[in-house]
């Protein structure tokens, strides 16, 4: 069998990267363990959140998968940080679990250049210096021009549920360990991580009546630019309930049988998704955490409860539930237990995630480090587009920090690499007023569809939300109003869109004023927050143009960056730290903000100056 293109894994990472390659019209071959599990939610059944709706909006703007699967599975939807800004406003859905499989498996098996088999790849065949193709346990070995290897938590994965111990990449899924072995050999600089999960509680063992509800938004909002909440099934709500002292005794009393805390566990768990046990041990002075309980589906009687990952024996995880209010008499269907598993340094990989040492070889997802299946499908859509536009000999698609958050996570993990499962934050991005969920299709749609990527028909509904933007904002720019209602003091008559720079100024309230029917969310929201943040907007789009014109500029080896006037403490000391050679290395260290790197290039000139006064012309 021959073939453009081989992915490994079926998970998050391998279905993005397959489908943005099938529909660049290359033939794709799908290579995982099992094609039933394709598209399966490994840990929390949600897509979306903090930081990682930004990226699942990316990914839909240029035509993948997660948005839209997210809009036919979810069964809860909620806006987080409603009343904050737009740029860090996140969507998240709450996913049936079965359906959001079924929603991926129905679209990746309508693509007719893709080809999914159940197989275990036990080899990467390397040539010259460049990948060409895999060994499968059966003795085949298939050919292919680009490998795209997508491997999550199963390279050497192991599980861990107190004394016990269990080769695998999750629950009732072997590890790839034949695989990894043959991956060290190549010395592409691994390394260990952990990630875990919660136990799956049974949820007709609850009292639901002690616990706070947690209803979805009304109006629900939409993954996908082009959902809607036709497409969602059966909605459902969450609840919330917390930890207490009681059940902190009761994990102390088992720390000394805990893998994590005993050594059994080399790897480097998620800071800031940690487990029940290290939360207890790092925030020793809280009396409790929060639990958000999440429903695994319309035809599941099993809840996720959200924040109490734990890896602990499990007579102390069945003691330490039953200490939750509401959970009293609630019976475990599955055990916690952490996954530990080979990572390979991302430092190592190109902008368009292939391998720098092999040719033609690409990783994406948790192999990079990262964790979320957000991170990962991000990666895959960058792997699998980059790996079709190389065999068209095509330039390849490498996003700035400056356009989209794929751009920062990509970046953050060739250049820095990670010590520490990688995860998306709205403030990693240093330009995130102009990275906003709401529009990342105006930033991405229009790349995607000039590559081909997306269908005449969705670049249709795009075309028609930016006419209806215009229109919208045309109408407006000719009708003024009372500026009383909305904080003005002056009474005469000002341009509405004057009028919605005001904090106090909303522009649903100023339709209703005039009596005018709302057009849809998104175009409302567009409209509003180009106006109300203009001026911050126009400010960011200098600072982007100013570093650019700077970013390639060397630091001179004889900076101390302690001497900068202006510059905060844990800036000075994240710069001594790494010591960038360059502009473009020092904003591409967390925490360094555009306004650091104005500093520090005020610094580097004042120096420069003195320099050219001493030494004389």
């Amino acid at each position: 069998m021959n073939v453009d293109i081989i992915v490994i894994g079926g998970g998050h990472a391998g279905c993005e990267a397959a489908f943005a390659a099938s529909r660049l019209k290359k033939k794709v071959l799908l290579v995982t363990h099992d094609v039933l599990a394709i598209g399966q939610m490994s840990c929390n059944p949600a897509i979306g959140g903090l930081g990682k709706s930004h990226l699942v909006r990316e990914i839909d703007a240029m035509g993948g998968l997660m948005g839209i699967c997210a809009d036919r599975a979810g069964i809860h939807f909620k806006v987080l940080n409603a009343s904050k800004g737009p740029a860090v406003r996140a969507t998240r859905s709450q996913s049936d679990r079965l359906l959001y499989k079924k929603a991926v498996k129905t679209i990746i098996d309508s693509e007719h250049l893709l080809t999914s088999i159940s197989e275990e790849v036990i080899d990467i065949e390397v040539k010259n210096g460049k990948a060409t193709g895999v060994k499968l346990k059966s003795g085949e070995t298939i050919s292919a021009s680009k490998i795209i290897l997508t491997a999550g938590t199963f390279l050497n994965g192991k599980l861990f549920t107190g004394e016990e111990e269990a080769d695998g990449g999750r629950k009732r899924s072997k590890s790839s360990k034949i695989l990894a072995n043959c991956l060290r050999s190549l010395n592409l600089g691994d390394a260990r991580l952990k990630t875990g999960t919660p136990p799956r509680i049974l949820a007709s063992s609850i009292d639901f009546s002690s616990l706070e509800v947690q209803p979805g938004d009304s109006p629900r909002p939409c993954m996908s630019f082009i959902g809607s909440s036709d497409m969602h099934p059966t909605q459902m709500n969450c609840f919330i309930t917390r930890t207490n002292l009681k059940t902190h005794d009761i994990i102390k009393s088992g720390l000394d049988r805990s893998p994590m805390f005993s050594g059994r566990i080399d790897g480097v768990g998620p800071r800031y998704c940690p487990s029940i046990e290290d939360k207890i041990h790092r925030f020793a002075d809280k009396e409790s955490h929060q639990i958000f309980i999440e429903p695994e589906g319309l035809s599941s009687d099993e809840v996720y409860p959200n924040g109490i990952s734990t890896s602990m024996p499990k007579d102390i995880q069945k003691k330490m539930v039953r200490s939750i209010l509401g959970f009293e008499k609630a019976k475990i269907t599955q055990f916690g237990y952490a996954v530990e598993y080979d990572f390979f340094d991302p430092r190592n990989l190109s902008q368009t995630l292939e391998t720098k040492s092999i040719e033609n070889l690409y990783f994406a997802g948790q192999i990079n480090g990262t964790t979320g299946y957000e991170e990962a499908a991000a990666q895959g859509l960058v792997a699998g587009i980059n790996a079709a536009l190389s065999l068209d000999d095509k330039d390849p698609w490498i996003e700035s920090r400056a356009n989209s958050y794929i751009g920062v996570l990509v970046d953050d993990l060739i250049t820095l690499g990670t010590k520490e499962p990688y995860r998306m934050f709205t403030s990693r991005a240093e330009h995130r007023l102009l990275l906003r969920e709401d529009n990342a299709d105006q930033r991405m749609t229009p790349y995607a569809y000039s590559m081909g990527i997306i269908s005449k028909e969705r670049w249709e509904v795009f075309q028609k939300k930016m006419d209806m933007i215009e229109a919208e904002t045309q109408a407006l720019e000719k009708i003024k109003i009372d500026p009383s209602s909305f904080g003005g003091k002056n009474k005469s008559k000002q341009p509405v869109l004057s009028i919605l720079k005001r904090p106090e100024a909303k522009l649903e309230d100023i339709y209703k004023l005039l009596e005018k029917p709302l057009p849809e969310k998104g175009v409302l929201l567009d409209i509003e927050t180009t106006r109300k943040y203009a001026g911050y907007i126009e400010r960011q789009k200098k600072e982007i143009k100013k570093i650019k014109k700077y970013e390639n500029a060397k630091i001179p080896k004889e900076i101390v960056f302690s001497d900068i006037t202006g510059l905060s403490n844990e800036a000075k000391q994240k710069l001594e730290k790494v010591l960038p050679k360059t502009i473009a290395h020092a904003q591409r260290i967390p925490g360094i903000t555009p306004a650091a790197i104005s500093l520090l290039l005020v610094h580097i000139k004042k120096e420069q100056n003195s320099l050219t006064k001493k030494i004389g012309p």
